[in-house]
C-alpha cells in the first residue's frame, strides 16, 4: 500500500453526512421500481445479479450503523488516503458478504438501512474511531469513503439496469476528490496536472514540477469518466479514443497508474 504522505483534503462533515443519505435515497427510489426480470439481470461485477448489487449498496451505508454499534478502537490504523489502496484486499469477503444478504424485500431493507444510519449517526463526533474491515478510521473519513462506494455502485447499477439514477452533487464531488488525491499519492510528483472539473485538480507523476503558465503535461476528463477509470470500470485507451479523456504532453499517460482501487 503506498504511504499516504499527501496532506488529506478537508471535507465538510455535515455535507458528507447528508450526501451519503441523499445518494442512498436516489438509489432506493430507483431500486423499488425494478421488476423481477430486471433484478435477475447481469451486472459488470462478475456473477452478481442486479438484485445482489442492490443488496450490496445497502452495506455501503449499513456499515456506518454497524461499526458505530461496536466498541470504539483504541487507536487509528487507517487514514482516508490509505483507504482506496486497501480495497483490493477485500474482494472475496465482499462477495461472500453480499451473497449472504437477505434481499427478499429490498424496499424494507433500504428503509431500515436509512433509519439506522440516521439514528446511529446523530450526535456522534467526527473523530470517533470506527472498526472498518481495513483498520480503525475516523468516522468523518469513513463517511467520505461511503460516497465512493455509493457513486461507483450507482454507476454500476445504471449500467446494468438501464437506469438514470442521479448523483448527489456533494457525493460526486467527494468521490472525485478522494480518488484524484489517491492518484497523487500513488504517483507523487508535479510533472502532470490532472483536471476533473468542476471538482478537482491534482499534480502527480515524478519529473519537472510546473510552476506557472500552461502545464506541459495535462490530463482532463469529467467526474464520471475519472471515477470509472479509477475504479477499473473503464479503459484508459478506450476513453482517450472516445474523447472522454484529453491528454497532452509526453508524460500525460496514466494507463500504468490505473485503476486506483482494486
Amino acid at each position: 500500500m503506498p504511504p499516504a504522505k499527501k496532506r488529506t483534503r478537508s471535507y465538510d462533515s455535515a455535507r458528507t453526512r447528508a450526501a451519503v443519505l441523499a445518494q442512498f435515497e436516489n438509489v432506493r427510489a430507483a431500486v423499488v421500481t425494478l421488476t423481477p426480470e430486471q433484478l435477475a439481470g447481469p451486472t459488470r461485477l462478475g456473477a452478481w445479479t442486479v438484485r445482489e448489487l442492490a443488496g450490496h449498496l445497502t452495506t455501503a451505508v449499513g456499515a456506518v450503523a454497524r461499526y458505530l454499534a461496536e466498541p470504539e478502537p483504541a487507536k487509528q490504523e487507517l487514514t482516508l488516503l490509505d483507504w482506496p489502496f486497501a480495497t483490493v484486499t477485500a474482494a472475496a469477503q465482499v462477495d461472500e458478504d453480499t451473497r449472504a444478504i437477505d434481499t427478499g424485500d429490498l424496499a424494507a431493507l433500504y428503509v431500515r438501512t436509512a433509519e439506522q444510519y440516521t439514528e446511529r449517526l446523530a450526535g456522534v463526533s467526527d473523530d470517533r474511531l470506527v472498526p472498518t474491515r481495513f483498520g480503525a478510521m475516523r468516522l468523518a473519513d469513513f463517511l467520505v469513503t461511503r460516497t465512493v462506494e455509493l457513486v461507483v455502485h450507482t454507476d454500476d447499477l445504471n449500467a446494468a439496469a438501464g437506469l438514470e439514477i442521479p448523483y448527489d452533487r456533494q457525493a460526486l464531488a467527494a468521490c472525485t476528490r478522494l480518488l484524484a488525491d489517491a492518484l497523487a499519492v500513488k504517483a507523487p510528483g508535479g510533472s502532470v496536472e490532472v483536471r476533473i472539473p468542476p471538482y478537482a485538480v491534482v499534480q502527480c507523476v515524478p519529473g519537472p514540477r510546473h510552476t506557472r503558465g500552461t502545464p506541459p503535461n495535462v490530463v482532463e476528463t469529467d467526474p464520471l469518466t475519472w471515477i470509472r477509470l479509477a475504479a477499473g470500470r473503464a479503459d484508459w485507451a478506450a476513453e482517450l479514443d472516445a474523447a472522454r479523456v484529453s491528454a497532452s504532453g509526453e508524460r500525460a499517460d496514466l494507463a500504468e497508474l490505473l485503476p486506483i482501487m482494486g
